[in-house]
C-alpha cells in the first residue's frame, strides 16, 4: 500500500492527501515534522528517504518520491489520470506551469503574512507582513484574471492537477486575516465554491474547515 510520510497540517502534505481522495487511492500515513510535534525530519530514517529533509515523501512499492508537486505528477501518471495531467506536451506544460508557479512565486508571497498573522511568529515585522499582504493579494489577482479566461479552473475549463496546489493557496488566502484589505475577486470566490463541491478539497484542501 502507498505510504505517505508527513503530518496532515502541512499544506504540501495536504496536496497529496487531496489527490489520493480524487483517485480513491488507499494509503497509510506516518507523522513527521511539524515544528517538533512529530518525529524529527533530521532522523537518519527520514533522511534515508529524502536527503533534503522535507515533507511529504511517499513510498510506493519500493519507489520513493519527494517534493509535493512531483508526487502529484507521479500519482496522476501512474494511475493513468490523463484528465488531470495529459501526456500531450502542450496541455501538460500548461498545467505544470501553474503548479510550478504556486510552489515558487505564489507560496513566497504569503509566507510572511501567514507566519505573522496566523502562526503569530514574532520574527516577522509589521512592515514585512504588510508587504506580504500586498504581494499575496497581487498574486491572487493573477489567479482572478486567469479564471476569467478559462471560465472554470486554473489551467482549463475542467479540473486538473494544477487546481490542487492553487486551490490550497486560495484557501490560505481566505484564512489570513486582512482587516478589510482583502480585494473582492468574484472569479476567485466562484472558483472557491466550485472546489468546495469536491469532497477531497473539503477534507484536505481546507484541512477539515467547514
Amino acid at each position: 500500500m502507498l505510504k505517505i510520510h508527513g503530518h496532515p497540517n502541512s499544506i504540501n502534505v495536504r496536496k497529496v492527501l487531496w489527490l489520493c481522495a480524487e483517485l480513491d487511492l488507499p494509503y497509510e500515513r506516518e507523522d513527521w515534522g511539524g515544528y517538533g510535534q512529530f518525529r524529527s525530519l533530521d532522523e537518519p530514517a527520514f533522511r534515508a528517504l529524502n536527503p533534503v529533509g522535507m515533507i511529504p515523501v511517499i513510498e510506493d512499492a519500493g519507489t520513493v518520491v519527494w517534493e509535493s508537486n512531483t508526487i502529484l505528477r507521479y500519482l496522476a501518471a501512474k494511475t493513468g489520470r490523463h484528465d488531470l495531467l495529459p501526456t500531450e506536451p502542450a496541455g501538460r506544460a500548461r498545467i505544470e506551469s501553474w503548479m510550478d508557479w504556486q510552489v515558487s512565486d505564489f507560496n513566497g508571497s504569503w509566507r510572511a503574512c501567514f507566519q505573522g498573522l496566523v502562526r503569530r511568529n514574532p520574527a516577522f515585522s509589521p512592515e514585512a507582513i504588510a508587504a506580504s499582504l500586498q504581494q499575496f493579494n497581487g498574486m491572487v489577482g493573477l489567479v482572478e484574471a486567469q479564471l476569467a479566461k478559462t471560465g472554470g479552473y486554473i489551467a482549463d475549463a475542467g479540473f486538473t492537477l494544477a487546481d490542487i496546489p492553487i486551490g490550497l493557496s486560495i484557501h490560505r488566502w481566505y484564512s489570513v486575516p486582512m482587516k478589510g484589505v482583502r480585494p473582492a475577486y468574484p472569479q476567485v470566490a466562484a472558483y472557491y465554491d466550485r472546489l468546495n463541491e469536491r469532497p477531497g478539497y473539503r477534507v484536505h484542501g481546507r484541512n477539515g474547515a467547514p
